[in-house]
């Protein structure tokens, strides 16, 4: 590895070495974070300082709102997310529930949109918000689009560590469950996350039939039983998939 492609590998380590359980930090907990030495990492900061990324408060360090501008630069050139807001409201709205999209990223699955449900208290999932891919219906959605050596290796990587007692713990009752998904069109996830969490997720697909993201529903087993979810909730999540799958296929290119 070069010592300039070094150099930017350690200043993403810096950057993302910020976290929501620690936004702000003291130079030593930046270097014991990213593993560097404290010069180095103190170069890090006062560089991405300079450039707007970091700002100082005290003797403690934070991320800037420009760093957003980085994951602004992915949601413009991908463009689903921006195209899918109207129609994933739009089934928040029918349902009564939050409503996201996520793509794949290597083991996880990552919310690049997200439409809260209108109610008091709702989980906190954010857009950047991960989690690993085969305990998720949006992660399975993306999953069952993969051939099987590349479901394994994924499994094989994932974070598998506090599951659920629901949560699948085999790469066969995977399997099984992507098979599924294949069938019907749809994921089911009941608990496998987090107890008392289901949710529903379809697969997004571009004009090429290449899927490219997945759109998903989540709820709370004390207001959504398991019937009323794939009678009600299943055939508005694939209306809304159909119509952004349509608008995506006839956007201006």
């Amino acid at each position: 590895m070069s010592e300039s492609v070094r150099s930017f590998e350690r200043g993403l380590r810096v950057i993302r070495s910020f976290t929501a359980e620690a936004p702000e930090q003291t130079l030593a907990q930046v270097a014991r974070a990213t593993d560097l030495n404290r010069a180095t990492a103190r170069r890090f900061l006062m560089t991405l300082e300079e450039l707007g990324y970091v700002r100082r408060v005290g003797d403690r360090f934070a991320l800037s709102p420009r760093v957003l501008d980085l994951g602004y630069a992915y949601v413009s050139s991908f463009g689903v997310p921006q195209l899918a807001l109207p129609y994933l409201e739009k089934l928040s709205e029918q349902v009564n529930e939050a409503s996201s999209v996520g793509v794949l990223d290597d083991t996880e699955v990552v919310y690049v949109a997200r439409v809260p449900a209108k109610r008091v208290m709702t989980v906190s999932i954010g857009l950047g918000t991960r989690f690993p891919a085969y305990r998720t219906s949006l992660g399975r959605a993306l999953l069952a689009a993969l051939p099987d050596d590349e479901v394994a290796a994924i499994f094989d990587r994932s974070d598998r560590r506090e599951p659920t007692p629901r949560t699948v713990t085999g790469l066969e009752a995977l399997r099984a469950r992507l098979a599924e998904v294949r069938e019907r069109g749809y994921a089911l996830v009941d608990q496998e996350l987090e107890l008392g969490v289901r949710s529903i997720a379809a697969p997004l697909r571009d004009a090429t039939g290449r899927t490219v993201a997945a759109v998903n529903v989540s709820t709370h087993v004390n207001r959504t039983g398991k019937q009323e979810l794939q009678q009600r909730f299943v055939p508005a999540l694939l209306r809304a998939v159909a119509d952004i799958e349509h608008a995506l296929a006839n956007r201006p290119t």
